[in-house]
């Protein structure tokens, strides 16, 4: 097995061990909790919900386009399609939300299961118009499970990310870092390095505030 292949096997277990922490947190949740805020500014918990359920189906479409040789749309439309799409459906029930995103999230692994080579292989284009490639959207997919579970404030915070997801986020995110960065200025300041990794993290995706940092880039 290719590197790429181990990787991507790597993402999946750990996607889906996410998108059961993220059901097992929806078990007894009500209607009066999905209309509640979260972290995200301007977002209920029906908003997280229900975009997490979009964000499933689309990539969904994107490995099936990918598997016949197209380069798919993520979300056709756009930008704006996919803020209607979040918007039209966060009003639901608590039982409607959740079956949604249950739904969705089997249909997603399925979809895993049945991509061919072809599809690993290929590339799709975000809502931003950017390319991204097929063998990279499990983690993308990991991404929006992990930190939009402590986003919805039901007992899960960024404390309890998995190990596996920080190990490999943190790579990535300090080369985002470093990208944004002029040539000389591309370490970490001391006081990010001395946070614990998860602590670290989730300064650098913009869910805790850390004394004396200036607020980044992220997520």
């Amino acid at each position: 097995m290719s590197d790429v292949g181990r990787l991507l096997n790597e993402h999946v277990v750990g996607c889906a061990a996410a998108h059961q922490r993220l059901l097992a947190a929806l078990e007894i949740l009500t209607d009066e909790q999905c209309r509640g805020v979260t972290a995200l500014p301007g977002w209920t918990r029906g908003h997280v919900l229900n975009h997490l359920a979009r964000n499933a189906d689309s990539h969904v479409h994107l490995l099936q386009c990918a598997s016949r040789g197209e380069v798919g749309e993520q979300y056709p439309g756009g930008a704006v399609a996919r803020n209607a799409a979040i918007e039209d459906g966060a009003g639901r029930s608590a039982e409607q939300l959740v079956a949604d995103v249950r739904r969705s999230i089997y249909a997603l692994e399925a979809q895993w299961a049945a991509t061919n080579a072809q599809g690993w292989q290929g590339e799709g284009v975000n809502s931003a118009g950017a390319t991204i490639p097929m063998n990279d959207v499990v983690f993308l997919r990991w991404r929006e499970v992990e930190v939009h579970t402590s986003d919805l404030d039901l007992g899960v915070t960024w404390q309890q990310w998995s190990a596996e997801y920080v190990r490999y986020e943190l790579d990535r995110q300090v080369m985002l870092w470093r990208s944004r960065k002029s040539m000389g200025m591309t370490v970490l300041p001391e006081a990010a390095l001395r946070l614990p990794p998860h602590h670290r993290l989730a300064w650098l995706l913009r869910r805790v505030e850390v004394e004396g940092l200036a607020t980044p880039d992220g997520f």
